[in-house]
């Protein structure tokens, strides 16, 4: 019962992740190309500017509780995918630094060399943690020994990659809203115009990620077995759905909420398709890392439960804090009165 637990709360923790940091990766990525000028540049980056840090607070709580909770896959995952996952993290300390550092300057050159590493540090986590992930959902060569015995290179099959085009065109699609919630005038009509455009590459993506987890997965597997899981899959639908209607609509946060329904769709779909694993072998089904033969000793999982039960609360608190706190559009005026500056 508690490796269940463990399961679905180191899953929402994912989920949770992806959401939050998922828009302000893909407004990193679309900074470059939608902002027309300085002036512009400075409100895409302060629309995000209060959350990115905090964000990632999520991903190191669901790499904390791979750790704490399952440590036998944390050791096979950290391993095994020690290239990609060296990558990730250089891509975000990339993001981190170019964020800090670009407006210490007012120098073209100074500035044009940070939104480029604004650009790769968002670019490179979202492509990466998509890879990961649908490899994990198609399964790690790891032998009885619990070893990775492939390479960087191999993780680069036509469902990673397929997995990788569909994370950045999530959150290109989520960065492209939230710039509508937080922008106005011409800067919100061509987000809104983008998003809708990345709304039809969106849907291709996802049809062609769904065709190919038939083929390349057993993920369905447990949808079969237990059809009520079938849900989820509706609600990726009505997601992606609801993406269009509520940009057709301009109603922003709603379309935003639709996006983030999307994005946590499809992390269940795949996290509900390997339970009761965490990392599926696809060498032979009996060296997966399952929550049984990778947690740790249930004394561990339950002072961790109370621990979470705790702390986690006042993280999402904080968060909502701070998200009412700076919730405000930005525009010029308000850059000139923001004492922190991007």
């Amino acid at each position: 019962m508690l490796e269940s637990t463990w399961f679905i709360l180191w899953g929402l923790l994912w989920i949770g992740y992806f959401i939050l940091d998922g828009f302000d990766l893909g407004v990193g990525i679309l900074m470059p190309f939608i902002s027309r000028n300085e002036q512009e540049k400075q409100i895409v980056m302060h629309s995000i500017g209060p959350f990115w840090d905090g964000n990632e607070v999520w991903l190191i709580a669901a790499g904390g509780v791979t750790f704490a909770a399952f440590p036998a896959a944390y050791a096979a995952l950290f391993s095994g995918l020690y290239t990609a996952l060296m990558l990730l993290l250089f891509g975000l300390i990339i993001r981190g630094v170019s964020v800090e550092f670009r407006s210490q300057l007012n120098n073209r050159t100074w500035r044009s060399t940070w939104d480029a590493g604004i650009f790769i540090g968002s670019f490179l986590p979202a492509l990466l943690l998509g890879v990961a992930f649908a490899n994990i959902f198609k399964g790690l060569p790891i032998d009885a020994n619990a070893i990775y015995q492939g390479t960087f290179l191999g993780l680069l099959n036509i469902y990673g990659i397929l997995g990788g085009i569909l994370f950045i065109l999530l959150f290109l699609t989520h960065g492209a809203i939230w710039l509508c919630i937080k922008t106005s005038g011409d800067l919100q009509a061509r987000s809104a115009s983008l998003a809708s455009k990345l709304w039809v590459a969106l849907v291709v993506a996802v049809i062609l990620f769904l065709l190919a987890s038939i083929v390349y997965t057993n993920i369905f597997s447990n949808y079969l077995l237990h059809p009520w899981l079938f849900v989820i899959l509706l609600l990726a639908v009505g997601g992606i759905l609801g993406i269009r209607m509520y940009i057709a609509s301009q109603r922003w946060f709603a379309a935003w909420i639709s996006s983030a329904l999307s994005i946590a769709s499809a992390a269940m779909l795949g996290l509900a398709g390997i339970y009761p694993a965490i990392i599926p072998s696809s060498l032979n089904p009996g060296y997966s890392l399952t929550i049984s033969n990778s947690s740790s000793s249930t004394l561990t999982l339950s002072i961790m439960l109370g621990v979470a039960l705790v702390f986690v609360p006042i993280v999402i608190l904080y968060q909502l804090w701070s998200y009412k706190r700076f919730s405000h559009t930005v525009t010029a005026e308000s850059i000139e009165q923001d004492e922190a500056f991007y």
